[in-house]
């Protein structure tokens, strides 16, 4: 062969004629193990059905042993107020204020006194004060705004356990442990309250019980 006609491909084609083709058999493995992964993800998903499913069940059944319990109706509520921050000379004088009356009537006297249209009668050297049996009164609106947050919390006490019309019977107040205030030149005011209702008992005339 001469230079012009010598072609290097050509050696190449006829190695590769002679080469017997092979079979493949590697692929029809593979598939077997495909279809063996399936069949094990697919028994996978039944076992985490089947315990859900059961996990259901065990749900409803403890829905349905579980019965409506009620309530205990309580003949009293309270609420007790820790190191509240007020004055406990002013917090006296308004558990006096509060004792006695139902629990909308001494919100209602409370948010009078904050908008200082009510005062509260106090023993001392105060200013005279228009009202029914007043002679010294004030208006103490920061003591008052406490107070009202804990009537209101004694109101929704008195309603969650079906106390209809109910009566503040108890209002007391003492002196809590005072701290120093900055560098400790002065003692901060601190005090501990307790307020206690019943439901309003109604009297019945004894010339109705007489008929």
């Amino acid at each position: 062969m001469t230079e012009k006609n010598y072609n290097p491909n050509q050696k190449e084609k006829k190695s590769m004629k002679k080469q017997p083709k092979k079979i493949v058999t590697a692929p029809i493995e593979n598939k077997s193990k495909q279809e063996e992964k399936k069949e094990e993800k697919t028994e996978i998903k039944e076992e985490t059905t089947k315990e859900n499913q059961k996990v259901e069940e065990k749900k409803e059944e403890k829905t349905e042993i579980k019965k409506p319990t009620k309530k205990l109706k309580k003949e009293e509520v309270e609420v007790n107020a820790k190191s509240v921050p007020i004055s406990t000379k002013y917090a006296i004088s308004l558990c006096k204020f509060v004792k006695g009356k139902r629990t909308g009537d001494a919100i209602r006297d409370l948010e009078q006194v904050i908008l200082l249209k009510k005062a509260v009668p106090m023993k001392g050297e105060y200013a005279h004060r228009k009202g029914k049996g007043m002679s010294g009164g004030k208006f103490p609106q920061r003591a008052a705004r406490s107070f009202l947050v804990l009537v209101k919390s004694l109101a929704g006490n008195a309603n969650n356990h079906e106390i209809d019309v109910p009566i503040i019977t108890e209002a007391i107040a003492n002196q809590a442990s005072m701290p120093y205030g900055r560098f400790g030149r002065v003692r901060r005011k601190r005090t501990h309250i307790m307020l206690k209702a019943r439901e309003m008992k109604i009297k019945e005339d004894k010339k109705e019980k007489n008929k």
